[in-house]
């Protein structure tokens, strides 16, 4: 059994994060996961023309059977979803709809932190074809890019500021982390606030080993 995790992006830093963020779902008897980085994808996918560019290349990534029973693309913007569905059978997750997802299973109104303003925009058009914006709190953004999002020293602070107030201003009862690289500052933030953070990439995996587990693979 084994579930691929694909980061869409070149940047092996984050691939490396989300590494280390998925061992605890790595148990005895379950799937294996595997994390790649996708060699031809941009440092960071911070734009639509991004987005655009790596679709084809994800879609040849999951049409290609060497194993796997389950893929996720480990994009907060889920580059590519709907196309990756129709070339494999193979169940294809998007890191956005289940974090999201598990947040509604939380309960109460959950924020977002996204990378920039540009994400906010997107996302909240993803929400709203999703049909769940009664439950968001709101979403802010933090002024970083991926790479800064995965390597800066400033990191945790500035996350630590948005989620206090989408906490405190804006009313969130749990927090979804707007991009994969932020996957390490997870299990801190939480600590520091008080209440849920999310992880999508945690959380696709969790449901993916679900899928694979429950089809006896």
């Amino acid at each position: 059994m084994a579930i691929v995790v694909i980061n869409p992006n070149s940047n092996q830093a984050v691939t490396d994060n989300l590494s280390l963020a998925l061992q605890p779902l790595a148990v005895a008897g379950g799937p294996q996961i595997f994390c790649e980085t996708l060699p031809d994808g941009p440092h960071g996918i911070e734009s639509q023309a991004h987005i655009d560019a790596v679709i084809p290349l994800l879609c040849d990534r999951v049409s290609d059977d060497d194993g796997a029973d389950a893929f996720i693309i480990a994009c907060y913007s889920d580059p590519g979803l709907d196309e990756c569905r129709k070339v494999t059978a193979k169940p294809v997750l998007g890191i956005q709809e289940c974090g999201i997802l598990t947040a509604l299973s939380r309960g109460g109104q959950f924020g977002v932190i996204a990378l920039s303003e540009v994400s906010v925009e997107r996302h909240l058009k993803y929400i709203r074809k999703m049909g769940v914006g009664d439950r968001l709190a709101k979403e802010r953004a933090v002024g970083l890019s991926v790479e800064e999002s995965a390597e800066g020293a400033d990191t945790f602070s500035l996350l630590c500021d948005v989620a206090d107030k989408l906490r405190d201003e804006d009313g969130a009862n749990s927090i979804i982390l707007g991009c994969a690289g932020m996957a390490k500052h997870r299990a801190a933030l939480e600590d520091h606030l008080g209440i849920p953070v999310i992880d999508p990439v945690q959380a696709a995996t969790s449901m993916a080993v679900g899928i694979v587990l429950s089809r006896g693979k």
